[in-house]
């Protein structure tokens, strides 16, 4: 078998690759750091002091903090890294260089899936990843990360802020001595890439299938064989037959890395991240040597990004989706009706199996399916039925 031999992800500047991922070396790790350099110094807090002509001598501390943040992903990797190494600038930035973070690529320090378990143990101050990958440390972050046919962005944001769900978050974190933030979403994703059709449940047995989190739960019931894998190592999984199938993001990010290349069918809808949330982790020892005005910086830092990342997302992938059919050929196909009931069934017996397993999963599920019960109503005939009328424009 012949390999296709690139590096991680292709350059597409049709879909707007950012510059910074083009023009970036590979390897090697991303500094994101704009210090002035009356700012650069050591770690910790730096004292000012001045001596006036009394006798008496006035000391003023000037607050610094040098953190590390880790990632679960390659570096400058389009949407999910841009985005971690943005959120680290803006926090220089708006901090005035009193909060400077240098960012770590999945490998560079700790591997993309040992992120959470790093700020838990204090190696680093904060972490870059989606909490889709800590069901073995917090069940329940999996409910956070998405539903397989639950809430959209917009409604799980509703939740977020409005419905308890971050009061519920933070409670289910903090046992770690981590607390996370909302620093983006990828928007609805895409069911993902095959090289086999979907035609029936049945052609889902004994599919090597690479999904992680609850949608790999509902695929085990339906027969299939989920791996869970780091985001560097998919392209040549799918290529090489270690899977048959991946379901990663969407159009955007699954153009840059090729997949396009190496599979030939791209299903809808993704039943199983309607919402694609990142987080920001930070060690709450560290949080608790900022000062407030600091720790409203971060929030605030840290909920920009979550509005400016789903922007983006819906925007680009707009634009590459229309690539990868016109320009590239890709058969889009969506999953038939029968396929997709047999999955919404088992979704529910997996949630069910899920509040069951113990009491802090148990209330983030009850929270979630009660106000996602009442939010879709009222969507259903604002949102829904204004979608509907207009029709294409």
């Amino acid at each position: 078998m012949t390999l296709i031999q690139k590096p991680y992800f292709i350059e597409a500047t049709d879909i707007e690759v950012p510059v910074s991922f083009r023009q970036q070396p590979m390897n090697g790790r991303m500094r994101v750091m704009y210090r002035r350099s009356f700012l650069y110094g050591g770690l910790g807090t730096l004292a000012a002091c001045t001596q006036s002509e009394e006798p008496s001598q006035v000391t003023t501390a000037v607050e610094r903090h040098q953190w590390r943040m880790v990632t679960s992903w390659p570096p400058n990797f389009p949407g999910h890294g841009i985005s971690a190494n943005r959120l680290a600038r803006r926090l220089g930035e708006l901090s005035g260089g009193r909060l400077e973070v240098d960012v770590f690529a999945t490998g560079e320090l700790v591997p993309g899936l040992e992120v959470l378990d790093a700020v838990s143990r204090g190696a680093v101050q904060m972490g870059h990843s989606a909490p889709v990958y800590w069901r073995g440390m917090i069940p329940a972050a999996q409910i956070f990360g998405s539903v397989p046919f639950g809430m959209l962005p917009n409604e799980f944001n509703a939740w977020l802020y409005f419905g308890g769900g971050l009061e519920l978050w933070r409670e289910a974190y903090a046992p770690l001595r981590v607390i996370p933030f909302l620093a983006g979403n990828t928007g609805a994703q895409m069911g993902g890439w095959f090289n086999r059709e979907i035609n029936s449940v049945e052609d889902l047995t004994g599919l090597k299938i690479r999904i992680p989190g609850l949608g790999g739960d509902v695929m085990k019931r339906a027969g299939a064989l989920p791996v869970q894998i780091e985001p560097s190592e998919i392209f040549t999984a799918l290529q090489t037959g270690v899977i048959d199938a991946t379901e990663w993001v969407g159009p955007y990010n699954d153009m840059t890395m090729a997949l396009h290349e190496v599979a030939e069918y791209y299903y809808y809808p993704g039943w199983q991240e309607p919402s694609g949330a990142l987080e920001c982790l930070v060690s709450m020892n560290a949080y608790e040597t900022l000062s407030d005005e600091l720790k409203l910086i971060l929030e605030t830092v840290c909920m920009a990004e979550n509005d400016y990342l789903l922007a983006e997302f819906n925007a680009r992938n707009r634009r590459a989706w229309k690539n990868l059919v016109e320009d590239h050929g890709v058969q889009l196909r969506r999953f038939p009706d029968d396929v997709l009931q047999t999955l919404r069934r088992f979704s529910i017996e997996v949630m069910e199996d899920l509040a069951a397993e113990n009491p802090m999963s148990g209330r983030v599920y009850e929270s979630y399916k009660t106000f996602a019960t009442e939010i879709g109503a009222w969507l259903k005939i604002t949102e829904g039925s204004i979608t509907e009328a207009r029709g294409s424009l």
